[in-house]
C-alpha cells in the first residue's frame, strides 16, 4: 500500500495532546501532485492539524517510524526520499531529517523513486506475513539500508526472522 491509500488506511487520528519535551514530531504536507509527506507506518501518540494540507505527528520515544517525501514540479518528480526512524529521548544522539523535529536515530535511508518504490515493496511483504513494520528489528531496517546503498539484494524479513529478534529482546531486558 502506497501513497494515498496507506494515508487513508491508517484510520481515525489520534487528538492533539501538548507535546512533551521527549515527543519527536513530523510535519507533514500534502498538495496534491507536488508535495507529498507521509508516515507509511508508525504509531503517533498525537496530532495537531495546522491547516488544510499540514499536520504535525508526534511518535512516543523508542517508536519506530517510516516517512515518505515526495515532491514534483511541473515536468515529473523531482525527490523521492524513505527514512525509516528510531524516536529517542532528549538528550540522546540523534541524525537530523527534515521535518523531523528534533530527529532521531536512521536506521534506513532511500533516496530515487526506484529504491523508494522497492523499500515500499519490503513494507508491503512484510505487512502480508502479519507483522507491524514498527516492531520489526531494527538490524533488519540497517541491513536494508546496507545493502541497497551497496546496490545489492536485501534479505526477506521473515516470521523466523521477527520470532528470533523478540526472544532476543526478552532475554536482554
Amino acid at each position: 500500500m502506497t501513497g494515498a491509500a496507506a494515508i487513508h488506511a491508517r484510520g481515525v487520528p489520534t487528538p492533539a495532546a501538548p507535546p512533551p519535551h521527549d515527543l519527536t514530531e513530523v510535519e507533514l504536507t500534502w498538495i496534491e501532485k507536488r508535495v507529498e509527506n507521509w508516515i507509511r507506518f508508525g504509531r503517533e501518540v498525537g496530532e495537531q492539524v495546522l491547516d488544510r494540507r499540514r499536520r504535525v505527528l508526534r511518535f512516543a520515544p523508542d517508536s519506530v517510524f517510516g516517512f515518505v517525501r515526495w515532491a514534483a514540479n511541473d515536468y515529473g518528480t523531482i525527490a523521492s526520499h524513505l527514512d525509516v526512524l528510531h524516536t529517542v529521548r532528549a538528550g540522546e544522539p540523534q541524525q537530523t531529517v527534515p521535518f523531523v523535529r528534533p530527529g532521531g536515530d536512521i536506521l534506513l535511508k532511500v533516496e530515487g523513486w526506484p529504491k523508494v518504490e522497492r523499500v515500499l515493496q519490503m513494507i508491503d511483504a512484510i505487512e502480508a506475513i502479519g507483522i507491524d513494520p514498527g516492531d520489526v528489528s531494527p538490524d533488519h531496517w540497517r541491513h536494508v539500508h546496507n545493502r541497497m546503498s551497496a546496490g545489492e539484494q536485501p534479505r526477506s524479513y521473515t516470521a523466523q526472522h521477527h520470532k528470533a529478534f523478540l526472544l532476543r529482546r526478552r532475554a536482554g531486558s
